[in-house]
Order: C-alpha cells, then sequence, then structure tokens
C-alpha cells in the first residue's frame, strides 16, 4: 500500500490476514493511525511506516509485533518519542528512524533489543543526546548517527558495541570531543567523522582500531593535527581528511599505512609540508592534494610510489616547480595540474607517462608541444589558456582524443580548420564543454 498519499484510514477486515509477513505503509502520509488490527499479526517480519507526516497515535501496538525483524520508521517527522513497548520486540533485527527531525530522545527500552544489528537513527537533527543503555545492543553492526547535529557529547558505554563494524557520525557538527571508550570498538571497519566540526582533536585510544578500513574525517575544520598513534591503522585502505582547513601538521609515521589505496587531503590550506614516508605508501593508487595552497613542495619520495595511477595537485598555488623524479610514476593515468598558478614549467622526465589518459593543465603553453610522447593520452583539458591558438603540434600523433574547455576562457582558439588537416591518424576529435570553437571546417 507504499505511496498511498490520500488514504486517511485503513480497511476493516484486516484482522483476517493473519499470515501477513511485510506490511508496507511507506509513504502514506495521510494516516495517522496503525489499525487496531496489528495485535493479530503474530507473523509480521517487516513493517514500513516511513513518510507519515503525522502524529502516529498507537505505536504503542508495535510491541504486540514478537516475530517483527524490521522496522521503518524513516521520516516520520512528527514523531517525538518512541514507545517503550518497541522494547518488547526482542526479534527485532533493523530499526531506522532516518530523519525523524522532531525525535528529542530514545526510549531507554531500547536496551532489550538485543538482537539489533542495524540501528540509523541519522538526520534525528533535534536528539541531543543518546542513552547509555545503548551499550546494551552488543549485537549491534552498523550505527548511522549521520547529521544528528545537535548531539554534543556521547555515552561512554558505546565502548560496549564490540561487534561494531560501521560507525557513521557525519555532520554532528555540535559533537565537542569523542569518548576514548571507542578505542573498544576493534572490529570496526568504516568510521566517518566527517564534518564534526566542532572536533578539535582525536584521542589516542582510536589507534586500538587495526581492522579500521575507511577513516573519513572530511570537513573536520577545527582539527589542528593528527595523533601519531593512528599509525596503528595497518588495514587502512581509504583516508579522506580533505578540507581540514585548520591542520597544520600531518602524520610523521605513515610508514604502516601500507595498504592505504585512496589518500585525499584536498584543501587543507594551512598544511605546510607532507610528510617524507608518504613512500612507504606502497599501495597507493589516488592521491588527491589539490586546494592545499600553503605547500610549496612535494617531497621526492613520493615519486617511489609506482602503483600511483591518479595525482591531483590542481590549485597547488605556491608550487613553483615538480620534482624530476615524478617520472619515475610510469604507471600514471590521470594528472591535474591545472591552476598552478606559481608553476611555470614541467620536467622533462614526464615524457615517460606512456600510460597517462588523461591530462589537465593551465598556463603551460609550452609543453602542450611535447604530448607527441603521451601515447595513450584520450583527454586533454585545456581550462585556462586565454592565449592559445593552435593545438597543431600536441594532437599530431592521436587518433581519438577529446579536448576539454570547463572555463570558456580558451577565446583565441576560434577554429581548429589548419590542425584538422594535418592529423591524418586522427579519426575521433571531441570538443566537449569548448564554448569558444565556433568553426571545425
Amino acid at each position: 500500500m507504499t505511496s498511498c498519499s490520500s488514504l486517511i484510514i485503513l480497511p476493516n477486515g484486516l484482522n483476517n490476514v493473519t499470515s501477513l509477513t511485510t506490511f508496507d505503509l511507506s509513504q502514506c502520509s495521510s494516516l495517522t493511525l496503525l489499525p487496531n488490527e496489528l495485535d493479530n499479526f503474530t507473523y509480521l517480519i517487516n513493517l514500513e511506516t516511513s513518510g507519515w507526516s503525522s502524529f502516529i497515535l498507537s505505536l504503542h501496538k508495535l510491541g504486540n509485533l514478537t516475530s517483527l525483524t524490521t522496522l521503518d520508521m524513516k521520516r516520520c517527522s512528527s514523531l517525538t518519542s518512541l514507545p517503550n513497548e518497541l522494547g518488547n520486540i526482542i526479534s527485532l533485527i533493523t530499526l531506522n528512524i532516518e530523519g525523524c527531525s522532531s525525535l528529542t530522545s530514545l526510549s531507554n527500552k531500547l536496551t532489550n533489543l538485543t538482537s539489533l544489528i542495524i540501528l540509523n537513527i541519522s538526520e534525528c537533527s533535534n536528539l541531543i543526546s543518546l542513552p547509555k543503555e545503548l551499550g546494551n545492543l552488543t549485537s549491534l553492526t552498523i550505527l548511522d548517527m549521520s547529521g544528528c547535529s545537535n548531539l554534543t557529547s556521547l555515552p561512554n558505554e558505546l565502548g560496549n558495541l564490540t561487534s561494531l563494524t560501521t560507525l557513521d557520525m557525519n555532520r554532528c557538527s555540535y559533537l565537542i570531543s569523542l569518548p576514548s571508550e571507542l578505542g573498544n570498538l576493534v572490529s570496526l571497519t568504516i568510521l566517518n567523522i566527517s564534518e564534526c566540526s566542532s572536533l578539535t582533536s582525536l584521542q589516542n585510544e582510536l589507534c586500538n582500531l587495526t581492522s579500521l578500513i575507511t577513516f573519513d574525517m572530511n570537513r573536520c575544520s577545527s582539527l589542528t593535527s593528527l595523533s601519531n598513534k593512528l599509525s596503528n591503522f595497518i588495514s587502512l585502505t581509504t583516508l579522506n581528511i580533505s578540507e581540514c582547513s585548520s591542520l597544520i601538521s600531518f602524520l610523521n609515521a605513515l610508514s604502516n599505512f601500507t595498504s592505504l589505496t585512496t589518500l585525499d587531503i584536498s584543501g587543507c590550506s594551512f598544511l605546510i609540508s607532507l610528510p617524507n614516508e608518504l613512500d612507504n605508501l606502497t599501495s597507493l593508487i589516488t592521491l588527491n592534494i589539490e586546494r592545499c595552497s600553503s605547500l610549496t613542495s612535494l617531497p621526492n619520495e613520493l615519486c617511489n610510489l609506482t602503483s600511483f595511477t591518479i595525482l591531483n595537485i590542481s590549485q597547488y598555488l605556491s608550487l613553483p616547480s615538480l620534482p624530476h623524479e615524478l617520472g619515475n610514476i610510469t604507471s600514471l593515468t590521470s594528472l591535474n595540474v591545472s591552476e598552478c598558478s606559481s608553476l611555470i614549467s614541467l620536467p622533462n622526465e614526464l615524457d615517460n607517462f606512456t600510460s597517462l589518459t588523461i591530462f589537465y593543465i593551465s598556463n603551460l603553453t609550452s609543453f602542450l608541444y611535447k604530448l607527441d610522447n603521451f601515447i595513450s593520452l584520450t583527454t586533454l583539458d585545456i581550462s585556462g589558456y586565454s592565449s592559445l591558438t593552435s593545438l597543431l603540434n600536441a594532437l599530431s600523433n592521436f587518433t581519438s582524443f577529446t579536448i576539454l574547455d570547463r572555463s570558456g576562457r580558451c577565446s583565441s582558439l576560434r577554429s581548429l580548420l589548419n590542425e584538422l588537416s594535418n592529423l591524418t591518424s586522427l579519426t575521433t576529435l571531441g570538443t566537449s564543454r569548448y564554448s569558444s570553437l565556433t568553426s571545425l571546417l
């Protein structure tokens, strides 16, 4: 009966369907009452009431659904509290109350839900605290509290959730600290504290999370430093510290991050240097350091990462040059050096990038005439080349090629007529987002 938005009351006679296992009333936004016959649905496993915008007057009936395993009440915007009877559903495995924006507290009776594996309380923006009894949900593997923007602290008892594998605290913007007991969550593989803008430091006890695979702390704008003890994350494959705009020092002990494949430190505008230990990240595939405006150099050790395929150093405003050793990364397929306003030339060793397929470049007109060595190149982004008049020599050996001008500022390149007549190997030419092109013929 999903999305019956005009349905005001349920039909009589539902007491005859006692074998019902799934009852979907989601998006029935005009309903205010659960059916009286709900007590008879002893076989009911899945109940969905998501999107009920009016106050649910009969939630106490839920306590009789002792076979229920999934209860979805997301986006019930008028729901202000959960009934204590909810604690009777000891078979419940999944509880979703995402987006219940009027909910101000959680029932202490949730402690009875010892079979609960997934709890989603994300976007419950009026929750100001969590009951310490949550620590009794020892079967819980996924806890999503993202967008609970009024939470200022977490109960220490969360450290008892030793089966937890995913903890999402994204956008808990008033959260000022994490309990040290979170270090007990030794099964945790995914930790997301992105946009926790009031966090100023990370507890040393987090170093115990040796099973962690993904750690996202994007936009933690008050963080000034990272503990060296985080180097115990030996299983980490993805680390995102982008937009940590107050971060001034970086991990000096990256040597143990040998499983790391993706590192994003873009937008860390006060970061003044990168650690030499970067060369120990032997599994690294993607490095994003765009908009790190205070960095003036790249460590030479970076060039020892032979598994590297994607490097983004765009808007690296203070970078005057690239290390010659960068040419050692022959596996590179995508390179972005656009809008590096202080960069006046690229080292000749970049000729070794024979696997490069995507190249973002600007303000380096002289280098365009070396593109013939990039035999795998398929996409060239020339955004910002305001004085560029010809691409003839740059394209002479390519058979399939796309030219991008995302900025629309290549005003001097009005026609490709003369160039095309000399490109005898070219079979496909794209000019995507090239707003100034007036003629091809």
